[in-house]
């Protein structure tokens, strides 16, 4: 029966080099059909015949030849494959091609009737399906011409399973294939050598799943290279190697590793019967080295390593083959400000680092370099104990503070609320100018957080403990100045650097929904202060407590000047009526005179 499956498959132009392999080659076997030549009686004589001959002797580089003719054959040297091993006496089978040429030699052929013969043999011992030996001749259009004995097509599609940049590697090399098709007709056979090798890595395959198990060894070749790994063929089916199963150590690709038809030996680390994937290692043909990684790098070990990869957090370096550890970017330095790590490393450079902690699951190494150098930190607490005076300048502002550089890496925080005794600062850009130097004061050192906490308002005297509260004393009638406005009231500057709060409640008598109703920015105020809050640091104010005072003088006076001209009438007694008033209007900012 013909594949018709398998011939169907072929393309377009393989189906063409079939039909010229068959005109070609077909027509050249023999002039009659090949039914009537096979049959053919030697004794006939007759051209398109296949006689015996003999080797008899020599016409220059060509072979006489007796076929019991009246005249002898010639046959041209190139008519055997190796014309040196013939010798006179040796017999041959040759095709009758003309009795007697035009120089009146018999014209015969030995590679025609080889081909005749070799069609018999196929067509009597050869099915299809059957597997036939081959030296591939030459590339023709779509394919190959082997010859099997006689000239067959091999399609370029049926060369290999995958096929190959140029089918002309295979050209004098002798091949296996399978019989595809016979067409007897057209005098024409097709093999295949790709359905040849997939039948037998089927079977292959089928025996490999069932001998093979986790954990063996095995030799393969590898035959495709891909980013993610490598597939190494193991006789029947291909196994991939990952690229993180090829070396304990850093691979930037598998071509780093492994080459293309390279043998190589592997572990089998799973079977997927049902997917029938295996799954292979390199690397786990040896040891770990991350088995004993806490006896050979215990916390603190000092080693040196080659730094083999840089990202924006850290460092990698390499302590050995397959293990790594990472200098992340806040160990680098203890005083530098890093914003890369390329700024302290390069890839290549060795370097000096301290084991900090070891995950073996993970396989994780974390590693520090400013470990091998002194901690300045450690030196700060003496350096600079509560109370020294530092200069330095502003290196950055921030909402709640400033940073001081008092020397080269370290910083101490000026916080906003050191900034002043009396003002109110929303930031320290009020008061001070990133790159500015100042002068401040050490509070505290923290060697644990690494932090100094600076003052600047310490630098004088505390005006809350004494100055402000013996100049200003609830009661009291002051002039300020509005400063700031807002919804829930106004604040007044008393002196420079020191406010009080005018709550919107003491604005005036009725209800004011808008401060700028009543006062505005800049404007100059006469206020009573209500209380000095000394624990908050606060001065509450009052605009009509201090009207209504002001009020409550004038109709003192008025009622002084009319009880003098009531005294000249009525004597004592209007005294006393001024004192009922002045017991109605409140006695604030009022004084008498001696005795009075």
């Amino acid at each position: 029966m013909v594949n018709q499956s398998l011939i169907s498959s072929l393309s377009i132009e393989e189906t063409e080099a079939f039909d010229l392999l068959a005109a070609e080659f077909g027509s050249a076997v023999a002039d009659g059909d090949m039914e009537g030549l096979i049959e053919g009686q030697i004794g006939d004589f007759k051209p398109g015949t296949i006689l015996q001959g003999k080797i008899i002797g020599y016409a220059g580089d060509d072979f006489l030849v007796e076929v019991g003719l009246k005249s002898e054959g010639v046959l041209d040297k190139n008519e055997f494959d190796d014309a040196a091993d013939v010798e006179v006496g040796d017999t041959v089978e040759v095709l009758l091609e003309e009795v007697e040429g035009d120089d009146g030699m018999v014209q015969l052929s030995k590679r025609k009737a080889d081909r005749i013969r070799g069609w018999e043999r196929i067509i009597t011992e050869k099915d299809e399906g059957d597997t036939v030996d081959g030296k591939v001749m030459r590339k023709i259009k779509g394919g190959l011409l082997v010859d099997i004995g006689v000239p067959v097509f091999l399609p370029a599609s049926q060369v290999d399973i995958r096929r190959p940049a140029d089918i002309g590697i295979f050209i004098g090399e002798t091949i296996e294939a399978q019989i595809l098709k016979i067409d007897e007709q057209r005098r024409n056979i097709v093999i295949s050598r790709r359905k040849l090798i997939e039948e037998r890595r089927t079977e292959q395959r089928q025996k490999l799943l069932s001998d093979i198990k986790e954990g063996d060894l095995v030799s393969g070749m590898v035959k495709n290279i891909a980013d993610f790994g490598a597939f190494v063929d193991l006789g029947g089916i291909d196994g991939l190697l990952h690229i993180t199963d090829m070396s304990w150590g850093r691979v930037n690709h598998p071509s780093d590793i492994v080459k293309l038809d390279e043998k190589i030996e592997v572990k089998v680390l799973s079977i997927d019967y049902d997917k029938e994937k295996i799954a292979l290692g390199l690397k786990q043909k040896d040891a770990s080295p991350w088995e004993d990684i806490e006896q050979k790098y215990p916390q603190n070990t000092r080693i040196r390593g080659t730094v083999t990869n840089i990202m924006s957090y850290g460092a990698f370096v390499k302590l050995e083959e397959g293990v790594e550890g990472l200098v992340h970017i806040s160990e680098m330095s203890w005083t530098r400000r890093i914003n890369h790590p390329s700024e302290m490393v390069s890839i290549g450079e060795e370097v000096e680092v301290v084991v900090l902690d070891i995950n073996k699951d993970k396989q994780e190494i974390s590693l520090g370099m400013k470990q091998t150098e002194v901690n300045p930190w450690e030196l700060v607490a003496e350096k600079y104990p509560p109370g020294t005076i530092v200069e330095g300048k502003v290196r950055n502002l921030a909402s709640y503070g400033a940073f001081i550089e008092i020397e080269p890496g370290i910083d101490g925080l000026l916080h906003v609320s050191d900034l002043s005794w009396t003002k109110k600062l929303s930031h320290p850009n009020e008061m001070l100018k990133k790159g500015e130097t100042i002068k401040c004061i050490v509070l505290e050192v923290d060697q644990e957080k690494q932090r100094v906490a600076l003052g600047l308002k310490q630098m004088t005297e505390d005006p809350w403990l004494e100055a402000i509260p013996t100049h200003y004393q609830p009661g009291m009638i002051v002039q300020g100045k509005v400063t700031k406005i807002t919804n829930f009231g106004v604040f007044v500057e008393l002196e420079e650097d020191l406010e009080g709060l005018l709550h919107i409640s003491e604005l005036a008598d009725h209800k004011v929904e808008n401060p700028q109703d009543v006062v505005q920015v800049g404007q100059d105020v006469e206020v009573k202060i209500l209380r000095v809050d000394l624990d908050e640091r606060k001065i509450g104010l009052s605009l009509k407590r201090a009207q209504w005072t002001s009020d409550q003088e004038a109709a003192a006076e008025k009622a002084e000047g009319g009880s003098k001209g009531g005294a000249a009438d009525s004597g004592a007694g209007g005294i006393g009526g001024l004192g009922d008033d002045l017991g109605h209007l409140g006695t604030d900012k009022i004084t008498f005179g001696g005795g009075n």
